[in-house]
């Protein structure tokens, strides 16, 4: 049996500690969104974010715009991965793509199950998202008790799996679809690609310009906006070379994970998170919507992951590094069980002017967010020692031996 001994990138690292501190400031807005909510200045302050400014209101501007650059990160993050990160190596790749499929496929299935062919069907996205943020944040209080590869393992599913969301939201959650301004949205798409690949235009700004354009064009179209941002981010040029901080994308990247994880994340939960809590809310949770996004989250997400990752693993597929057990898969799914930004994004997708159903949603997913998170945390800190030598987060141990 060989062992590789692997260094983190500088990137990942930064990345995970933005994700950490980012993980905290959303608490502290959810919990102060949902107190001014309920309180005398809820009113006012509900009215707030419908305010309109060029056409759109507060909340749009927020969700469709800042949003956008929020995707741009997470594609910048996906084409890192794929590069020069944990999905570079097919192999390794395997597993948390595996894991992904289970924590997609098993929450939409419950989902669907409790609401096929009720007026919430279209919920079914909702319980399907991870947050890195607050996962990656529960890990980083866990510290050095947890694997550095379960750390990376974790990344690389959530990553996967907001890329699902993002293809459920371009297929699924498009209402009214104008061809032109999605074929003119397209073109653009095209003459970024044709500007990195033939011409080698390495200067960031005919890039964004072209990402502002992309934007209003796919806003135009009803396929939701943000997804120019994800299309973006594989037109700006990219080093295989790890931690070239001449790369473009490097550059872009860093430059985005402080204004997304300290600004945009947290004005995302200042603008969702106002939940009214009446005197049904138990009766809003009971609801089969609501159930089909707590047990999605909170029950399949975990069942989902661990299960095709076995499946995997028993199949030579795939393998587990060395100091990760099936008592870390699941912890991992537990963690996977923390929707909040994507499932709330989902949710104003899949409700639009219902604002009942929309509230209920949320209400679920903070519940089952919370849960999923606490029960995690626990279960991690009780059996999540690594099964090798981990003393540095900057390593971490792949058993390379052929099957």
């Amino acid at each position: 049996m060989s062992v590789v001994q692997r260094k983190l990138s500088r990137s990942f690292q930064a990345f995970f500690q933005s994700e950490k501190s980012s993980g905290i400031l959303l608490i502290v807005c959810t919990v102060a969104s949902l107190i001014v909510t309920n309180s005398a200045l809820g009113a006012g302050y509900l009215g707030f974010w419908q305010s309109y400014y060029g056409g759109l209101s507060i909340e749009h501007w927020v969700n469709d715009a800042l949003m956008a650059i929020f995707f741009l990160l997470i594609g910048l993050e996906l084409e890192r991965e794929l590069y020069n990160g944990e999905l570079s190596n097919f192999k390794n790749a395997l597993l948390p793509i595996f894991a992904a499929l289970g924590g997609v496929a098993f929450p939409a299935l419950i989902h669907f199950v409790l609401n096929r062919g009720t007026d919430t069907q279209a919920g079914i996205g909702i319980p399907m998202a991870t947050d890195i943020a607050f996962a990656l944040g529960v890990l980083a209080i866990l510290g050095s008790r947890v694997p550095a590869s379960l750390k990376i393992f974790l990344t690389a599913l959530a990553v996967i799996d907001d890329l699902f969301a993002i293809v459920v939201i371009a297929i699924f959650y498009t209402a009214k679809l104008t061809i032109l301004y999605l074929a003119g949205s397209l073109a653009v798409f095209v003459v970024l690609l044709i500007l990195r690949r033939y011409f080698r235009v390495m200067r960031l700004l005919p890039y964004l310009v072209g990402g502002v354009l992309m934007w209003f064009l796919m806003l135009k179209s009803g396929v939701h906006a943000t997804i120019a941002g994800v299309l973006l981010a594989f037109t700006i040029p990219f080093s295989a070379k790890e931690d070239d901080e001449d790369s473009p994308s490097h550059k872009l990247e860093n430059f985005l994970h402080m204004p997304v994880a300290f600004v945009i994340l947290p004005i995302f939960a200042l603008a969702n998170t106002g939940i009214i809590i009446g005197a049904d809310w138990y009766q809003s949770l009971s609801a089969a919507n609501s159930s089909g996004i707590i047990l999605g989250l909170v029950a399949g997400k975990p069942l989902g992951i661990t299960l095709l990752s076995f499946i995997a693993v028993a199949f030579g597929i795939c393998r587990l590094p060395l100091d990760l057990n099936w008592k870390h898969i699941f912890g991992a799914g537990l963690l996977g069980g923390i929707g909040f930004t994507m499932s709330i994004f989902i949710t104003n997708l899949a409700f639009t002017r219902n604002a009942a159903i929309i509230n209920a949603s949320k209400m679920a997913i903070l519940f089952a967010s919370l849960t999923a998170g606490t029960i995690g945390f626990l279960w991690l800190k009780l059996f999540g020692q690594p099964e090798e030598s981990d003393e540095d987060l900057d390593t971490m141990d792949f058993d390379v031996t052929e099957v």
